[in-house]
């Protein structure tokens, strides 16, 4: 089994991908700066423990993280729980992933990682939309060539933003919205985080490919995509575990 983890601003993702790329579990921990090395070890065990997987049937590992003061704390965690040092998503890393942007070296690895599973089981052209703590469109040619893309504030950070601003809107939970035209300040904030993120990916989309000239398959990951894409007049396919498989993907082309 190769244990992949996917470290983001507010959620660690982590996964066992089996031989053939199944994947065979997938768990959620926070990210948290102040965890020691230890710490995270103590999760990462109970995690393999909560799932019947035993330590050594853990042949490989990989790490991307976008939060750089984590990385070696991630590295040293899972080398202490499995004795294998994982192979962590960088420069010198093989992807097989052609990038044109201004400096490759400053596309995250989150992105990285996204393209190559999404270059691996979807046509091009294509726009590739990560809703977690940032939404981020990363897009890629008819010649497989990643030509870049946008950031927008994530949802959370939109409607945290959005409540400590405002003196009378409430904290709400993330909801399905009834309708659009809410007829109270909850249902109001809902219908618009909600269809406003839609409505979002659907215009955005559209301007991608007037300024690609040809239609694109959109693809759709990250914590927050399964309750915005249904609302999404554009068609999305939906792919929770898109991270996972890439990550799986880039271990194999790396595999010594």
């Amino acid at each position: 089994m190769i244990l992949a983890i996917d470290v983001g601003n507010t959620n660690i993702v982590m996964g066992g991908c089996e031989d053939d790329g199944r994947i065979s579990f997938k768990a959620r921990l926070s990210t948290d700066h102040g965890k020691t090395f230890e710490q995270y070890a103590v999760e990462i065990k109970n995690i393999l423990e909560l799932y019947g997987v035993m330590q050594e049937t853990v042949s490989g590992s990989i790490i991307s993280c976008v939060v750089p003061p984590l990385t070696n704390v991630m590295k040293n965690a899972v080398e202490l729980v499995t004795g294998i040092m994982p192979l962590i998503v960088g420069p010198g890393v093989r992807t097989g992933l052609n990038i044109m942007i201004d400096n490759p070296g400053q596309l995250g690895s989150d992105l990285v990682v996204g393209a190559v599973a999404a270059l691996a089981s979807y046509d091009v052209p294509m726009v590739i939309y990560d809703l977690g703590t940032a939404t981020t469109a990363s897009v890629i040619d008819r010649n497989r060539t990643f030509l870049g893309g946008t950031i927008f504030p994530g949802i959370n950070v939109s409607l945290s933003a959005l409540t400590s601003s405002t003196s009378q809107l409430p904290r709400i939970s993330m909801e399905k919205p009834e309708r659009v035209i809410g007829k109270n300040s909850v249902d109001s904030m809902t219908s618009g985080i909600v269809y406003g993120n839609a409505s979002m990916i659907d215009g955005m989309t559209e301007r991608i490919e007037e300024e690609l000239g040809e239609h694109v398959n959109v693809i759709a990951t990250g914590g927050l995509a399964e309750l915005i894409t249904p609302f999404c007049r554009t068609r999305v396919y939906l792919d929770p575990d898109l991270m996972l498989k890439g990550l799986y993907l880039i271990f194999v082309r790396n595999r010594k």
